[in-house]
C-alpha cells in the first residue's frame, strides 16, 4: 500500500489526523477511530452468482482465507460498549490472495458518509471541536451548507445485540467488472446470518462494559458466525461518486458469497496494531469509484498505521 505522492493530499491526510488527535487525545499504538476492536478469521466462499459480478480472484476460487475485525467508534481505546459514542460498529475484511497479497472491505454500521470529500470532513471535524453554547455555532453553520451532514448525524445510531447480529454497509461505491468486461457500481452490504437485532437505549445502558466483546469471545467459541456479502448495484444515471448520497432499496442486492468466521487470532492486541486495512481494492474485477473520499482515507489509515506500528508495545 504505497504512500501517494500528491503533496496536497498528503497534507489533507495529516491535517486530518492532527485535528481527530486534538478532540480525542493521541493513543500511541492505537487507530485515531474504531481504536477498539477485536479480530477473528476464518474464510470466505463465493456464491454461483458472484461470477456475473466479478472476476476477482477470490470469487473464482473454492474459498479464501480471510482476516476480521470488528470495531467500536472514537478514537479511545477503552470505550464502553455501552456508550452511545461507540455506535456505528465497523467491520474490515482482508481477503488473503497470496502472500502479501490482499484485498479489503471496511464497511460501517451506518449506512453512508456525513461529508463528500476529505476537505469537508477536516471543515466538519474543525466545527465540531470549536463549537460551543453560542449560537448559531460553527457546526450548526456547517449544517446548514451541508444538510447531508446533519442527516447523517441525526441518523439513529442503536448499538447492536452482538458484532454478529450488526449489518454493515461499505462506504464508497466501487466498480466490480466480470470476466465479460461488464462493469457495474456496487456499494458492499454485509448482513449477518443471525438476523440483525439492535437494542433500545435503556437496554444498552444496562449492559456492562464488554457486553459485545465478552459475547463475541462466546459466540466464536461455539461455532462458525455466518456473513453474505452482497453488493447494491447501481442503476445507470445513479450517483456513484459521493458517499452521502443513498440509493434507493428497490436497487437489486447480489450475492456475492458467505464469510465463515472460526477462530480468535491469536496476539489479537499485536496483531490489530499491526494490520493496515486498505480502503482501496488494488485487485482485478474491482476498481475505485470515483469517490473522492478514497484516496484520502487511504492515505490517513496509511499514516495511521505506520504511526501505530511504531509505537511501542503496550
Amino acid at each position: 500500500m504505497p504512500l501517494p505522492t500528491d503533496q496536497k493530499l498528503i497534507a489533507l491526510s495529516e491535517d486530518l489526523l492532527k485535528q481527530i488527535d486534538a478532540m480525542q487525545g493521541l493513543h500511541h499504538g492505537f487507530r485515531p477511530f474504531h481504536a477498539r476492536g477485536i479480530m477473528l478469521s476464518g474464510s470466505f466462499t463465493p456464491s454461483p452468482d458472484a461470477v456475473s459480478m466479478t472476476r476477482a480472484p477470490h470469487i473464482s476460487r473454492a474459498s479464501t482465507p480471510v482476516t476480521v475485525r470488528f470495531s467500536s467508534s472514537t478514537g479511545h481505546p477503552l470505550i464502553p460498549d455501552n456508550d452511545p459514542s461507540a455506535n456505528p460498529r465497523a467491520l474490515a475484511i482482508r481477503f488473503h490472495l497470496a502472500e502479501r497479497v490482499h484485498t479489503d472491505i471496511i464497511s460501517h454500521s451506518t449506512d453512508g458518509f456525513p461529508t463528500r470529500t476529505g476537505q469537508e470532513f477536516l471543515e466538519f471535524l474543525r466545527a465540531a471541536a470549536s463549537s460551543d453554547s453560542s449560537k448559531p455555532s460553527p457546526l450548526d453553520k456547517f449544517f446548514s451548507s451541508h444538510p447531508r451532514a446533519l442527516a447523517f448525524v441525526q441518523t439513529p445510531k442503536p448499538a447492536p445485540s452482538s458484532f454478529a447480529r450488526e449489518t454493515y454497509f461499505g462506504v464508497t461505491a466501487m466498480r466490480f467488472v466480470n470476466r465479460d468486461g461488464v462493469g457495474r457500481y456496487g456499494r458492499y452490504r454485509i448482513t449477518p446470518d443471525a438476523g440483525t437485532e439492535h437494542l433500545d437505549a435503556d437496554t444498552a445502558r444496562s449492559k456492562g462494559a464488554n457486553f459485545l466483546y465478552d459475547e463475541l469471545t462466546a459466540r466464536i467459541a461455539k461455532g462458525p458466525i455466518g456473513f453474505q456479502i452482497l453488493v447494491q448495484v447501481a442503476n445507470p444515471g445513479d450517483i456513484t461518486d459521493d458517499a452521502t448520497v443513498h440509493w434507493p432499496e428497490d436497487r437489486p442486492l447480489i450475492n456475492l458469497g458467505k464469510l465463515s468466521l472460526t477462530n480468535a487470532v491469536p496476539d489479537n492486541a499485536h496483531e490489530q496494531k499491526n494490520i493496515i486495512f486498505d480502503p482501496i481494492p488494488r485487485v482485478d474485477g474491482i476498481e475505485p469509484s470515483g469517490d473522492p473520499l478514497l484516496e484520502v482515507r487511504a492515505a490517513v489509515y496509511l499514516l495511521s498505521g505506520r504511526r501505530r506500528r511504531q509505537a511501542p508495545e503496550q
